[in-house]
């Protein structure tokens, strides 16, 4: 069996030719003995967060660059720099074990490379010098100065944020359980997590943990969700009988804590695109003890079945760029492409159309995105806003900044993730 260093190599490789980490990760992890698992995903997302400035790094201790068949050891030296430079593994061990995992790759001829790239590292420590603002960011060129560009020195937190481990946040299932109870049954089974003091239902963990650890999981006492995520429900603000429509609901975070947030709602549709997508919406619902209605449709050309029947309030959590979630997606930092955000500012504003007919006059649309670029924000909501009936409407936030069109909420080490949130009101005619 591969090591963990050799495993997250091959992982590595395989996001660098375009694969989705998301996608990626949950059959390769099941195939790792349990005590090499953490290290190994520990491995994988700590050197993609760095990869904008690992890779040119690396290459400052290489004579010649590295063949594409060779990204494999290519992601293996950055994976050992990251070792060296972030965890506590011991140098004499990072650096074997590192070596040995070149073996496991059946690339032998590659050990006395990572050996002396490595220990030249040891010796002469990182030099920033020859690299942009933006690999010292750890940041693609495009991203770091689009966001200069929004947001100025904002730029520092936002980096920061992308290259740190986010916080494990829960959202207490207060059907079920009271907040002050459900931290109580934490803290006696050794979990330290403290009250999320912004948020009515929230709970942040000292650290990370594996959620068939938590108290009452399997029976839906609580959910893992960010807390700018934790935001929507209040925005929403959805009140008995209403009918209201999840648009693009996969996995369902979100639509279960409509109906925990208010369990007394008349109906709640969750749509998505994909039925394997809602397959995730139903597991989460069962386990919560939720009752919603799933459809499969796309957002954008709703079938006549739903628009017949207009809704009070529409959820429409668009699919983005996701910018704004860069340290739980650190694949993101490859993917991405500055060309990439017209394609999705199109299919954003084409959702907003397909849905406008689904809301009742007098009705509200909340439209959220991961991204922090307002290229997929207020530029989506001012070209909306040129349909005659839409009205925008303040939301009752205060951390974060103020747009024009919305709200943004910025991703910072310690907090939540990146949000836009823009409400929209359907006048009467």
């Amino acid at each position: 069996m591969a090591s963990a260093r050799a495993t997250a190599a091959k992982v590595i490789r395989r996001v660098l030719e375009g694969e989705s980490l998301h996608r990626l990760l949950p059959s390769v992890l099941d195939g790792i003995q349990p005590p090499s698992r953490a290290l190994c995903q520990e491995l994988i997302y700590g050197s993609l967060r760095e990869w904008p400035l690992l890779a040119p790094l690396s290459r400052q201790f290489l004579k010649k660059p590295l063949r594409s068949k060779d990204a494999d050891i290519q992601a293996l030296i950055c994976i050992g720099l990251y070792e060296q430079s972030h965890l506590k593994t011991p140098a004499h061990a990072a650096l074997s074990e590192t070596v040995n995992a070149a073996k496991d790759l059946k690339k032998h001829w590659a050990t006395g490379l990572v050996n002396g790239v490595l220990r030249n590292h040891q010796r002469q420590g990182i030099s920033l010098k020859a690299l942009s603002p933006a690999q010292r960011a750890a940041l693609p060129d495009w991203l770091y100065n689009q966001l200069v560009t929004e947001y100025g020195d904002g730029i520092e937190g936002i980096a920061a944020a992308s290259r740190s481990r986010p916080p494990m946040v829960l959202r207490v299932n207060t059907l079920k359980i009271s907040r002050s109870d459900y931290l109580t049954a934490l803290t006696a089974v050794g979990i330290d997590a403290e009250i999320c003091q912004r948020l009515g239902t929230g709970i942040i963990l000292s650290r990370g943990v594996d959620v068939f650890t938590l108290p009452g999981f399997s029976e839906g006492w609580a959910s893992v969700q960010d807390r700018s995520a934790q935001l929507v429900a209040g925005l929403i603000n959805p009140q008995a009988g209403e009918r209201i429509l999840d648009a693009c609901s996969a996995p369902g975070g979100k639509a279960c804590h409509l109906l925990e947030y208010q369990p007394n709602i008349g109906e709640l549709v969750a749509c998505d695109i994909s039925e394997t997508r809602l397959m995730r919406v139903a597991e989460n619902s069962a386990r919560l003890g939720l009752p919603l209605k799933m459809v499969k449709a796309d957002a954008k050309d709703l079938p006549p079945a739903i628009i017949s029947f207009p809704f009070d309030a529409i959820l429409a959590d668009v699919p983005c760029s996701a910018t704004g979630v860069m340290r739980r997606n650190p694949d993101v930092k490859l993917h991405r492409r500055e060309t990439d955000l017209e394609g999705f500012a199109e299919q954003q504003l084409a959702i907003l159309r397909g849905l406008w007919p689904a809301l009742k006059p007098g009705g509200r649309l909340l439209y959220v995105t991961c991204s922090i670029l307002r290229a997929e924000n207020d530029d989506v909501i001012r070209a909306f806003c040129e349909e005659p009936s839409v009205e925008v409407t303040p939301l009752p936030l205060t951390e974060g900044v103020r747009c024009e069109y919305g709200w943004q909420t910025l991703p910072q080490v310690d907090d939540g993730d990146g949000l836009y949130f823009s409400l929209l009101k359907k006048q009467y005619a």
